[in-house]
């Protein structure tokens, strides 16, 4: 996934943003898989599935992104240390639930936070590779979503539930197209390099955590038949994660 901050390599900040870069894309990595294997959980799936579970989500964006511009073989195969590392968090997961460790990082929302920063990350390196293979702006910023919030989608859907993003409560996707748009924009701009790479992620930092401090969101949608029968409760959620 990485690459965005490749230019001017020979330039000491710009190696040191580089391997914050990687350390986000790790962290997101794992907070992702962590979130797989606990619906993995909530779904009472074996080992097998809790492991597969969580690395379709870690790496589900990036390999939809990959799918989407037809870049073959996708990231993981070349690199498969993503894989490998959400694997090992996902067995990690399994003991964290039995010593309660894993409640306490959620309730100080240590793994929702690394989330929102591996997200961010992701988001603007799939929208940088999008741009890389010929995509246009509007179709690249689109993709660099897709990135950051597709291995969530595929998470629900393979645990046969809503989409998440779709109903959650807070910002969340809407997060990830502003960010990709800054970046886009940015890049149109020509702004320097790390202003176009940092300020986009500092939007969505920004924007997602502003969204779990306060509770925002976007309105939602509740429709009644003519019969009068109200919506189904987990159909029409109080907050819209968008």
């Amino acid at each position: 996934m990485s690459g965005v901050l490749a230019v001017a390599a020979d330039d000491p900040l710009t190696s040191v943003m580089a391997v914050i870069q990687v350390v986000l894309e790790y962290v997101g990595t794992m907070a992702f898989a962590i979130s797989g294997a606990v619906a993995a959980g909530r779904k009472r799936m074996d080992l097998v599935g809790v492991v597969v579970l969580a690395c379709l989500v870690a790496v589900g964006g990036g390999t939809l992104r990959d799918v989407l511009l037809g870049n073959f073989p996708v990231f993981w195969v070349r690199n498969p240390t993503y894989l490998l590392v959400a694997a090992l968090t996902a067995l990690a997961v399994i003991p964290l639930t039995r010593t309660r460790a894993l409640d306490v990082l959620q309730r100080l929302h240590i793994v929702q936070v690394s989330d929102a920063a591996g997200m961010a990350v992701f988001v603007v390196t799939g929208t940088n590779v999008a741009l890389a293979a010929g995509a246009n702006e509007i179709s690249a910023a689109i993709i660099g979503v897709i990135s950051g919030v597709g291995g969530g989608i595929v998470r629900d859907i393979l645990a046969n539930e809503v989409p998440d993003v779709l109903r959650g409560g807070q910002f969340y996707a809407t997060a990830a197209l502003i960010g990709a748009g800054v970046y886009v924009a940015l890049l149109a701009l020509d702004a320097d390099p790390l202003i176009v790479f940092w300020i986009p992620i500092a939007i969505i930092l920004l924007i997602r955590l502003a969204s779990l401090r306060f509770g925002w969101g976007v309105p939602t949608f509740a429709y009644e038949d003519r019969g009068g029968r109200p919506p189904d409760a987990d159909d029409a959620p109080a907050g819209g994660r968008r």
